[in-house]
């Protein structure tokens, strides 16, 4: 059975073994792997841990903030302290190299103007969302390469 199989493969990981694993399957991938190679056309187009992987092609850490009460002009007391990405009425996403020291002067600057914050939290990036951005990176290159092989 596959949890006999993932078992096996943790127990191994354990006697500190080297194991070479292909699958389709991104969620087993990302819980059994040390270390991840995308493989597409026979080449391998990204290597590394999942946290490399992820820093390199998704970005920054994403963080979700959810408010009590609409944002009102919220946004506006972040005054360039986070990249913000995305709002919603009571909501927002914004990006930050180094949430530890950002997120606690978020709090305090908006709670200072008032607003009451409900929950703040990393939204979590999966490898099939590091995984597409990976293959998007490299059909664009292709794509480049090709053009530039048509001059």
């Amino acid at each position: 059975s596959a949890k006999l199989v993932r078992e096996s493969i943790r127990e191994l990981q354990r006697e500190e073994r080297t194991i070479t694993i292909t699958t389709h399957n991104l969620t087993e991938a990302q819980s059994l792997a040390d270390r991840i190679a995308v493989i597409r056309q026979g080449r391998i187009i990204a290597n590394g841990t999942f946290q490399e992987l992820s820093q390199r092609f998704a970005g920054l850490p994403l963080m979700e903030l959810h408010l009590t009460q609409h944002l009102n002009g919220a946004v506006g007391e972040l005054g360039g302290m986070v990249d913000v990405v995305e709002t919603g009425d009571r909501w927002l996403r914004y990006r930050t190299p180094e949430p530890q020291t950002t997120n606690p002067q978020v709090i305090r600057r908006l709670t200072g103007a008032g607003l009451d914050i409900v929950t703040l939290s990393e939204v979590t990036q999966t490898l099939e969302d590091v995984y597409l951005q990976i293959v998007q990176e490299d059909e664009g290159l292709e794509k480049n390469v090709q053009h530039n092989d048509e001059r």
